[in-house]
């Protein structure tokens, strides 16, 4: 008997059966899975400071590009996303393609960094970033790549140094933060971040990873670990998804005061759109970011919204702005085997035409 349902007894004793089977399967293949690691690609620390690791990776090529890439990566997950794994990796396929490629890595703050300032992070550990790889390679300005918060801060920073940037490429970066469906953004806008803040000093990982699985609550904490099952006869597959897994969980806390004034100046002032952001004082004016760039989003990105990114170019004072728009979400405009193929390769082709 077939109901409004579209299925019938039989149909649900065969799933449930499928369903037995890859559990059963999976008790094997659990027992294959190897340690899930990170990185892929080789790298070498080239500056240090307090948490903070600049890392320069190396390809099985020398580098052609005359005109080095330091990614600035968001500082509520770890960078290692842009270099999950060996057939999931934008770093290896910049490589790949002739890029000389740098990255920061925050590190993971603690309560001797609770009053870390904005300014710290952009005037100060973004500078002399971009400093030591300007020095290595004889250059005055390198090319910016900024990720998600690491955008926003790619944003400010060329606002405030803009003879140090050469080409600005932000990626899945919020500019206007007070779009109508940025469910993220209506979240902040009504926290009182003062007290938040003044409660609990630096703002703890597992909460931050909480607020984001709870933006799509039957997705992110029920359906997709229903889709592992059926996964479970699959050692590779499983190793994949153990890998992100571990990258999601895998949050640092964040500087309480760096965060109070993210909250504060984004997503409640959206200064960025409607002016009077400063950073140590000294004004951030969008109109300064004359250097081209180019602004990559994705447009299934639930986290920073296409119409949350768009608004790039309409601040910037350059007549060199470019826009990519990638079919798929957040995450995927890293992992996806769409993204290996088309991401790098536009960074690398708009960065060339650029003279690097």
């Amino acid at each position: 008997m077939i109901g409004a349902l579209k299925f019938g007894p039989q149909a649900l004793v065969e799933e449930a059966m499928r369903f037995n089977q890859h559990l059963a399967a999976g008790l094997s293949t659990l027992r294959e899975v190897d340690d899930v690691d990170f990185g892929c690609t080789p790298k070498e620390e080239v500056y240090r400071e307090d948490k903070l690791v600049l890392y320069r990776f190396k390809g099985d090529q020398p580098p052609t590009a005359k005109v080095p890439i330091l990614i600035v990566y968001a500082l509520v997950n770890r960078p290692y996303m842009v270099d999950l794994q060996e057939d999931r990796s934008l770093v290896r396929n910049l490589l790949a393609r002739g890029e000389d490629v740098y990255l920061i890595d925050w590190g993971y703050p603690d309560r001797s960094d609770r009053w870390l300032t904005l300014d710290d992070y952009i005037n100060g550990y973004i500078d002399r970033c971009v400093q030591a790889v300007a020095d290595r390679h004889g250059l005055d300005a390198i090319n910016l790549l900024g990720i998600c918060q690491g955008g926003a801060f790619s944003v400010c920073y060329s606002a405030l140094h803009p003879e140090k940037v050469r080409n600005l490429i932000t990626m899945v970066t919020p500019v206007d933060f007070h779009t109508p469906d940025n469910m993220l953004g209506h979240w902040a806008r009504g926290m009182d971040v003062d007290l938040f803040v003044d409660a609990v000093g630096n703002v703890p990982a597992d909460l931050m990873n909480f607020c984001y699985l709870m933006l799509k609550p039957y997705r992110l904490n029920f359906q997709k670990y229903v889709g592992l099952v059926d996964i479970l006869d699959d050692k590779a597959e499983l190793e994949n998804f153990l890998r992100m897994e571990k990258w999601i969980f895998d949050s640092p806390d964040l500087a309480g005061e760096a965060y109070r004034q993210f909250i504060k100046d984004f997503y409640q002032g959206n200064k960025l759109i409607n002016g009077g952001l400063e950073i140590g004082g000294r004004a951030v004016d969008p109109i300064n970011i004359t250097m081209p760039v180019l602004n990559i989003f994705a447009e299934q990105d639930h986290l920073v919204p296409p119409d949350a990114s768009r608004p790039l170019g309409g601040i910037v004072g350059t007549e060199d702005y470019s826009e990519l728009a990638f079919r798929g979400g957040h995450i995927g405009i890293y992992v996806s085997g769409r993204a290996q193929r088309e991401v790098p390769q536009a960074i690398h082709d708009w960065l060339a035409a650029r003279g690097g």
